[in-house]
């Protein structure tokens, strides 16, 4: 089983602009397809390090999961892992013309590996093909609405 996965979008917006965006957590419910809500523990603190709480619904089931930032790069890198370190999600921005190549990532850790066996016992395998297929399915329709919301507000910005 691959337990990682990347997808790519192209932005018509600057790395700064979508960096702002992706790394803006408490935005995090406008576009992920099982984030409903995020919000910093503390909100002066949102660099590395910074923690934060994000609360998901699948349709079968809620929970909430504490993430903590483990890059935050303006313009180039935000990144966060979940739990004790059992998966690491990032956005990682690179400028192409006028625009950014959002690659977001994805990736199923050995700590987190560790922690479905000891939790889920002869079912971690399909545990963990269950939140694979989840992340597989919700990444590009995650860029493709970051995409929508950052041009969006690039163009409210022009027309002001």
């Amino acid at each position: 089983m691959e337990l990682t996965h990347r997808a790519s979008i192209v932005v018509n917006a600057s790395p700064e602009v979508v960096y702002s965006l992706v790394s803006d957590v408490t935005r995090t419910g406008e576009w992920s397809p099982t984030c409903r809500a995020c919000e910093w523990e503390d909100p002066s603190e949102t660099g590395v390090g910074a923690r934060f709480t994000g609360h998901n619904d699948n349709g079968a089931r809620q929970w909430s999961t504490t993430s903590t930032v483990a890059a935050a790069d303006p313009g180039r890198t935000f990144a966060w892992e979940v739990g004790a370190g059992y998966v690491r999600w990032a956005y990682l921005l690179e400028p192409v013309g006028g625009g950014t190549e959002l690659t977001h990532t994805w990736e199923f850790t050995e700590t987190g590996q560790a922690f479905f066996h000891e939790k889920y016992g002869d079912d971690a395998p399909a545990q963990m093909e269950q939140r694979t297929a989840a992340a597989r399915c919700d990444m590009p329709r995650t860029l493709d609405t970051i995409r929508e919301i950052a041009e969006r507000e690039v163009a409210s910005v022009a027309a002001s």
